[in-house]
């Protein structure tokens, strides 16, 4: 069935959902986007999504041409189109159309884009038995460059990190800082679990802060396993008891090995297990 998508004020058929070439999110990735799941026929922390989306936008000097419930009904209204109860939905500003230049005020008519699909990141078996990911050699963009709080169109500092992780045999791929710290994996945040507790990177390490990774924070607090930011290094990851990553199309996945070792037993923990399934509770209720 021919997919429908959402261009600035309507819903219309894919082959007419276009952008102008010398739109400026084409010709230098100068715009902002949040990817979006819906459980159950709802949008899961839609507001949460949102706040980020705008002050992504804000941060680059981007006006969102349409009001923040305008989006909101949007987002909905596309998956309704595409008759989609569980799906993910790409939310997309771009700058709009300008001269071939850098300068973002000679560009008008910034596009809202919503795109409404099924997705699938990883095979299944991935999530029964473990992720194996490799560390890239592409740092981190150095956060008094670009923002890693910005979740811009511009993802090729990722996408580098991501081939090295491919050609590696690896589906996913851990990121350093400049400092050598632990940031993130090229499309998800990192969790360690030591001696009972749970670490992760703070957003000072170079990570976007994913709102897959606020829900399981705070579902750790609910079930009473202490939880903290903290620096981390590969040796926290080689040495932990467990380690999972977090994104909205990952959801909570377990990582049993990195770099060729073995993470605790090699196999998903029970911390793991327990936050998974209090996240799938979460997210149908």
């Amino acid at each position: 069935m021919p997919r429908i998508i959402f261009m600035n004020d309507r819903l219309v058929p894919e082959e007419e959902a276009k952008v102008s070439v010398f739109d400026h999110g084409l010709l230098y990735g100068d715009g902002v986007f949040e990817g979006l799941r819906s459980y159950s026929g709802r949008v899961f922390r839609l507001d949460a999504h949102l706040d980020r989306l705008w002050a992504s936008a804000r941060a680059i000097a981007l006006e969102i041409p349409l009001a923040k419930d305008v989006v909101a009904q949007a987002v909905n209204d596309t998956l309704a189109a595409n008759k989609l109860v569980d799906g993910y939905v790409r939310l997309v500003i771009t700058r709009g159309a300008g001269s071939l230049g850098l300068d973002p005020n000679r560009t008008k008519n910034p596009q809202v884009i919503v795109i409404a699909d099924t997705i699938s990141l990883y095979p299944r078996e991935f999530y029964e038995k473990g992720l194996r990911i490799v560390t890239a050699a592409t740092q981190r963009v150095h956060s008094a460059a670009l923002s890693p709080r910005i979740k811009s169109l511009n993802y090729l500092n990722n996408i580098m990190a991501k081939l090295e992780g491919l050609q590696a045999g690896c589906v996913e791929a851990l990121m350093l800082n400049h400092k050598g710290e632990v940031a993130e994996c090229t499309g998800d945040n990192v969790f360690v679990v030591r001696s009972g507790s749970l670490l992760t990177p703070p957003p000072d390490a170079g990570i976007l802060e994913g709102i897959t990774r606020g829900a399981v924070m705070d579902l750790a607090h609910a079930a009473g396993i202490a939880c903290h930011e903290a620096t981390l290094t590969r040796y926290d990851l080689y040495t932990a008891d467990e380690c999972f990553l977090t994104g909205t199309a990952a959801e909570v996945i377990p990582v049993v090995e990195i770099d060729g070792r073995k993470v605790g037993s090699g196999t998903p923990g029970p911390i793991t297990a327990r936050l998974t399934a209090d996240f799938h509770t979460l997210v149908r209720q």
